[in-house]
């Protein structure tokens, strides 16, 4: 059952259980990422992220176990979205290294996603006096930003031009 958006309370709330929703889904995902990865330090990079994700689902659970309110009952459907961009990616044709370089923009993708997400949550757990849920997320958000740095800094220097040189 949906939640009646009458305060910013429930917005967060709603949020969250999007994000919760998002984690979860991600935390399928990001496995058949790296398996996917030829680059194995884009493996370990999707390894690596997936470690971290399972410790921001447990940082949500904490948050909603703090405010009195179930984590389930809702499912994401932008994560969803850029999660069947991702399959699409994995099932494409072509060269590997090419193939790296677009998983990269899918990860990004969800990384930006909820890089928005976390900072919206941050600013509604600060602005409701939810400290340590503020804390908790700005946590995740600095997860999040270094991830997507990762992925930007194994780009920049070595798949984009390994997919180039590949190029027929």
């Amino acid at each position: 059952m949906p939640i009646k958006l009458d305060g910013l309370e429930k917005v967060f709330v709603q949020q969250l259980k999007d994000m919760y929703s998002a984690e979860n889904q991600l935390l399928e995902a990001l496995p058949k990422m790296a398996q996917a990865a030829t680059s194995s330090k884009l493996e370990q990079a999707f390894r690596d992220h997936l470690k971290e994700t399972q410790g921001q689902v447990k940082r949500l659970e904490k948050i909603f176990s703090s405010i009195d309110y179930k984590p389930g009952g809702h499912r994401c459907r932008a994560m969803e979205g850029l999660i069947e961009e991702g399959k699409e990616i994995i099932d494409e044709q072509g060269e590997p290294e090419a193939r790296d370089a677009a998983l990269i923009c899918a990860a990004q993708k969800v990384e930006h996603y909820e890089m928005a997400t976390y900072g919206t949550l941050r600013t509604y757990a600060r602005t409701l006096g939810l400290d340590d849920a503020c804390e908790l997320l700005t946590e995740t958000l600095r997860e999040e930003r270094n991830a997507d740095s990762l992925l930007t800094d194994l780009a920049e220097h070595s798949i984009n031009k390994l997919a180039m040189l590949t190029a027929s």
